[in-house]
Protein backbone atom coordinates (compact mmCIF):
# COMPACT_ATOMS: atom_id res chain seq x y z
CA UNK A 1 0.00 0.00 0.00
CA UNK A 2 1.06 3.60 -1.09
CA UNK A 3 2.13 4.98 2.36
CA UNK A 4 0.54 8.82 2.04
CA UNK A 5 2.46 11.97 3.37
CA UNK A 6 0.59 14.45 4.71
CA UNK A 7 2.53 17.71 3.41
CA UNK A 8 2.31 20.55 4.97
CA UNK A 9 2.69 23.98 2.55
CA UNK A 10 4.82 25.21 5.06
CA UNK A 11 4.76 28.85 5.62
CA UNK A 12 8.79 28.73 4.80
CA UNK A 13 7.49 28.00 1.10
CA UNK A 14 3.74 29.82 0.53
CA UNK A 15 0.64 30.42 2.04
CA UNK A 16 -1.46 27.66 0.51
CA UNK A 17 -3.66 25.18 1.56
CA UNK A 18 -2.50 21.84 2.81
CA UNK A 19 -2.03 18.89 0.41
CA UNK A 20 -2.00 15.22 0.31
CA UNK A 21 0.22 13.79 -2.00
CA UNK A 22 2.43 10.54 -2.10
CA UNK A 23 5.98 11.23 -2.45
CA UNK A 24 5.98 10.31 -6.10
CA UNK A 25 3.46 12.62 -6.75
CA UNK A 26 4.68 15.54 -5.10
CA UNK A 27 8.22 14.57 -6.98
CA UNK A 28 7.01 14.82 -10.31
CA UNK A 29 5.00 18.36 -9.57
CA UNK A 30 8.61 19.41 -8.88
CA UNK A 31 10.04 17.81 -11.63
CA UNK A 32 7.37 19.91 -13.96
CA UNK A 33 8.64 23.02 -12.44
CA UNK A 34 6.02 23.44 -9.32
CA UNK A 35 7.81 25.50 -6.93
CA UNK A 36 5.54 24.63 -3.86
CA UNK A 37 6.63 21.11 -4.80
CA UNK A 38 10.61 21.69 -5.30
CA UNK A 39 10.21 23.94 -1.83
CA UNK A 40 8.23 21.04 0.30
CA UNK A 41 10.59 18.41 -1.03
CA UNK A 42 13.93 20.47 -0.62
CA UNK A 43 12.51 20.79 3.51
CA UNK A 44 11.33 17.10 3.77
CA UNK A 45 14.87 16.16 3.21
CA UNK A 46 16.01 18.77 5.56
CA UNK A 47 13.24 17.68 8.64
CA UNK A 48 13.86 13.81 7.21
CA UNK A 49 10.05 14.03 7.52
CA UNK A 50 8.63 10.60 5.38
CA UNK A 51 12.28 10.80 3.80
CA UNK A 52 15.80 9.69 5.12
CA UNK A 53 17.66 13.36 6.14
CA UNK A 54 19.64 14.33 3.25
CA UNK A 55 20.86 17.77 2.63
CA UNK A 56 22.26 17.23 -0.62
CA UNK A 57 19.33 16.35 -2.02
CA UNK A 58 17.31 19.24 -0.24
CA UNK A 59 19.98 21.80 -1.70
CA UNK A 60 19.11 20.32 -5.58
CA UNK A 61 15.13 21.24 -5.20
CA UNK A 62 15.50 24.51 -2.95
CA UNK A 63 17.77 25.20 -5.81
CA UNK A 64 15.63 24.72 -8.37
CA UNK A 65 13.07 26.82 -6.63
CA UNK A 66 15.22 29.78 -5.85
CA UNK A 67 16.57 30.33 -9.02
CA UNK A 68 13.00 30.86 -10.02
CA UNK A 69 12.60 33.78 -7.44
CA UNK A 70 11.15 31.85 -4.93
CA UNK A 71 11.89 33.98 -1.70
CA UNK A 72 11.90 30.91 0.33
CA UNK A 73 13.84 28.93 -0.99
CA UNK A 74 16.40 31.64 -1.61
CA UNK A 75 16.84 31.74 2.15
CA UNK A 76 17.09 28.00 2.71
CA UNK A 77 19.87 27.81 0.19
CA UNK A 78 21.16 30.81 1.86
CA UNK A 79 20.97 29.08 5.23
CA UNK A 80 22.74 25.61 3.46
CA UNK A 81 25.51 27.28 2.23
CA UNK A 82 25.64 29.46 5.86
CA UNK A 83 25.78 26.33 7.85
CA UNK A 84 27.89 24.07 5.18
CA UNK A 85 25.00 21.43 4.88
CA UNK A 86 24.78 19.66 1.84
CA UNK A 87 27.68 21.44 -0.03
CA UNK A 88 30.77 23.50 0.98
CA UNK A 89 30.65 26.02 3.70
CA UNK A 90 30.51 29.38 1.61
CA UNK A 91 29.87 33.31 3.17
CA UNK A 92 29.81 34.30 -0.31
CA UNK A 93 27.11 32.27 -1.71
CA UNK A 94 25.52 32.30 1.69
CA UNK A 95 25.21 36.45 1.24
CA UNK A 96 24.19 35.87 -2.12
CA UNK A 97 21.11 34.18 -1.66
CA UNK A 98 19.58 35.62 1.57
CA UNK A 99 20.00 39.17 -0.11
CA UNK A 100 17.79 37.65 -2.88
CA UNK A 101 15.10 36.61 -0.44
CA UNK A 102 15.48 40.05 1.93
CA UNK A 103 14.91 42.17 -0.82
CA UNK A 104 12.05 40.02 -1.85
CA UNK A 105 10.58 40.77 1.71
CA UNK A 106 11.72 38.01 3.63
CA UNK A 107 11.60 38.78 7.12
CA UNK A 108 13.80 35.84 8.22
CA UNK A 109 16.52 36.67 5.39
CA UNK A 110 16.52 40.07 6.04
CA UNK A 111 17.58 39.14 9.86
CA UNK A 112 20.03 36.80 8.83
CA UNK A 113 21.54 39.46 6.44
CA UNK A 114 21.43 42.22 9.02
CA UNK A 115 23.12 39.63 11.54
CA UNK A 116 25.78 38.98 8.70
CA UNK A 117 26.79 42.25 8.93
CA UNK A 118 26.60 43.19 12.32
CA UNK A 119 28.89 40.22 12.86
CA UNK A 120 30.93 41.12 9.68
CA UNK A 121 30.94 37.41 8.56
CA UNK A 122 32.33 36.60 5.60
CA UNK A 123 31.78 41.00 4.69
CA UNK A 124 33.50 43.86 6.29
CA UNK A 125 31.12 44.57 9.64
CA UNK A 126 29.07 47.40 8.57
CA UNK A 127 26.46 48.84 11.40
CA UNK A 128 24.27 50.75 8.93
CA UNK A 129 23.79 47.96 7.23
CA UNK A 130 22.78 46.22 9.87
CA UNK A 131 20.19 48.21 11.08
CA UNK A 132 18.80 48.73 7.62
CA UNK A 133 18.07 45.26 7.66
CA UNK A 134 17.28 44.64 11.23
CA UNK A 135 14.52 47.38 10.43
CA UNK A 136 13.11 45.95 7.55
CA UNK A 137 12.90 42.38 9.58
CA UNK A 138 11.84 44.17 12.87
CA UNK A 139 9.04 45.84 11.12
CA UNK A 140 7.05 42.80 9.51
CA UNK A 141 7.74 41.34 13.58
CA UNK A 142 10.93 39.23 13.73
CA UNK A 143 11.42 39.53 17.58
CA UNK A 144 15.13 39.15 17.60
CA UNK A 145 15.64 41.38 15.04
CA UNK A 146 13.19 44.01 17.15
CA UNK A 147 15.46 43.59 20.22
CA UNK A 148 18.84 44.27 18.26
CA UNK A 149 17.50 47.42 17.19
CA UNK A 150 16.74 48.52 20.84
CA UNK A 151 20.34 47.50 21.19
CA UNK A 152 21.53 49.48 18.37
CA UNK A 153 19.96 52.49 18.99
CA UNK A 154 20.81 52.83 23.02
CA UNK A 155 24.25 52.27 22.09
CA UNK A 156 24.10 54.36 18.95
CA UNK A 157 25.78 51.24 16.60
CA UNK A 158 25.19 52.70 12.71
CA UNK A 159 22.63 55.33 14.06
CA UNK A 160 22.66 57.94 16.47
CA UNK A 161 22.10 56.94 20.06
CA UNK A 162 18.27 57.62 20.17
CA UNK A 163 16.31 55.94 23.52
CA UNK A 164 12.94 56.26 22.44
CA UNK A 165 13.87 54.62 19.57
CA UNK A 166 15.93 52.07 21.77
CA UNK A 167 12.37 52.09 24.25
CA UNK A 168 9.76 51.33 21.15
CA UNK A 169 11.74 48.60 19.90
CA UNK A 170 12.36 46.86 23.24
CA UNK A 171 8.49 47.26 24.25
CA UNK A 172 8.13 45.88 20.47
CA UNK A 173 10.17 42.73 21.28
CA UNK A 174 9.17 42.37 24.42
CA UNK A 175 5.09 42.86 24.24
CA UNK A 176 6.36 39.09 21.89
CA UNK A 177 8.10 37.45 25.22
CA UNK A 178 11.15 38.37 23.90
CA UNK A 179 13.39 37.28 26.99
CA UNK A 180 16.90 39.56 26.80
CA UNK A 181 14.48 42.52 25.69
CA UNK A 182 11.90 41.72 28.76
CA UNK A 183 14.96 41.99 31.16
CA UNK A 184 16.53 45.46 29.40
CA UNK A 185 13.15 47.34 29.77
CA UNK A 186 13.38 46.17 33.28
CA UNK A 187 16.24 47.45 33.45
CA UNK A 188 15.21 50.41 31.76
CA UNK A 189 12.70 51.32 34.36
CA UNK A 190 14.87 50.19 37.26
CA UNK A 191 17.51 52.89 36.36
CA UNK A 192 15.22 55.77 35.29
CA UNK A 193 17.56 56.79 32.92
CA UNK A 194 16.24 56.28 29.31
CA UNK A 195 12.80 56.34 30.36
CA UNK A 196 10.90 58.00 33.90
CA UNK A 197 11.92 55.36 36.91
CA UNK A 198 9.18 52.98 37.22
CA UNK A 199 9.56 50.04 39.88
CA UNK A 200 6.33 48.34 38.80
CA UNK A 201 7.03 48.72 35.66
CA UNK A 202 10.55 47.34 36.31
CA UNK A 203 9.11 44.20 38.37
CA UNK A 204 7.06 43.71 35.97
CA UNK A 205 9.22 42.88 33.22
CA UNK A 206 11.79 41.81 35.30
CA UNK A 207 9.07 38.95 36.15
CA UNK A 208 8.30 38.21 32.72
CA UNK A 209 11.66 37.19 31.58
CA UNK A 210 12.25 35.09 34.86
CA UNK A 211 9.14 33.48 33.96
CA UNK A 212 11.44 32.55 30.78
CA UNK A 213 14.71 31.28 33.10
CA UNK A 214 16.49 34.54 32.38
CA UNK A 215 18.70 34.06 34.76
CA UNK A 216 19.86 37.37 35.18
CA UNK A 217 16.21 38.57 35.51
CA UNK A 218 15.69 36.14 38.68
CA UNK A 219 18.70 37.81 40.20
CA UNK A 220 17.32 41.15 39.99
CA UNK A 221 13.95 40.06 41.83
CA UNK A 222 16.07 38.33 44.48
Amino acid sequence: MRKILIIAISVLCSAVSVWSLSLQETKDLAEQGDLNAQCNIGLMYVSGKGVPKDYKIAFHWFKKAAEQDNAKAQFRLGWLYDKGKGVPQDNKQALHWFKKAAEQGDAIAQFRLGWIYYKGKGVPQDYKQALHWFKKAAEQGNVTAQCNLGVMYIIGEGVSQDNKQALHWYKKAAEQGHGKAQFNLGMIYNNGKIASQDYRQAFYWYTKAAEQGYANAQCNLG
